[in-house]
Formats: C-alpha cells, structure tokens, sequence
C-alpha cells in the first residue's frame, strides 16, 4: 500500500501563491527548488505527514504552463511514495491504464518520479515518488 507523499497545484505565480499558503500550512516550506525535467519552480509545504507542492511554470508550452491555460490554478496531481517508480508504472501499464512516463525520471527534492496518464485513475493525474 502507497502512502500519499504530496498534493501538487499548480499555479501562475510562486512569490503570489507562497503568501496565501504561508497561513494556513504554518509556514513550513522548503526552498524554491528549479526541476528542469519537469520545466518548474517548486516549494513544498510539510502539512501533518504529507506535502503541498507548488508549482510554477518556467517555460511557456511547458506541462504545468498549459494546465494553468486551460484550467487556471488548482489541483494538478497526486502523488504517491512507492518502493519503485519503474514497478509502478507497469503495474499501471500491466492492467490498461495510460502512462505519461514509462520510466523514471529525475524529480524535485533529489528524487525519482514518474507520471500515470489521467486516464489510468479516473481523471486524475497520477505521480508516483521513490526516494527517502
């Protein structure tokens, strides 16, 4: 059984967003990380066991710059904390679902992500975090 590692939204302005989360979260955030392979600026809030991560786009055409096109701000993903992203997404792949990545790739705070199509969970886009 995973454990929800992080709620990620997404969001126009980091320096904005920052001080409307910045009450409610405690203030408890990490520093603003770049994660080229994901073409964004990330914080993190540690709220209770879990996180809130921030993100802003760095690049126009970038994934989080066209949600916030056609979504506006809001929940982006969930991400889950597993023993392996690579046996992760197979499973996904094993039973039908739609992968974003069929591997790992490089991810925020050092660690390993890799992403389920929105498809493969009902609409909801799916992150699936190794590391410690």
């Amino acid at each position: 059984m995973s454990e929800l590692d992080h709620v990620g939204i997404a969001v126009p302005n980091l320096t904005e967003a920052l001080a409307l989360w910045r009450p409610i979260t405690g203030g408890t955030e990490s520093a603003p990380e770049d994660v080229p392979s994901n073409r964004v600026r990330v914080v993190f809030f540690t709220v209770g066991g879990t996180h809130i991560e921030l993100l802003e786009p760095t690049e126009p055409g970038s994934p989080i710059a066209r949600f916030l096109e056609s979504r506006g701000a809001g929940v982006h993903h969930l991400a889950f904390h597993v023993p392996s992203v690579d046996r992760a997404l197979q499973e996904v792949a094993e039973r039908g679902g739609k992968l974003v990545d069929r591997v790992a790739r490089p991810g925020a705070r050092g660690r390993r992500v890799g992403f389920a199509h929105p498809t493969a969970f009902g609409g909801i886009l799916v992150e699936f975090v190794e590391g410690p």
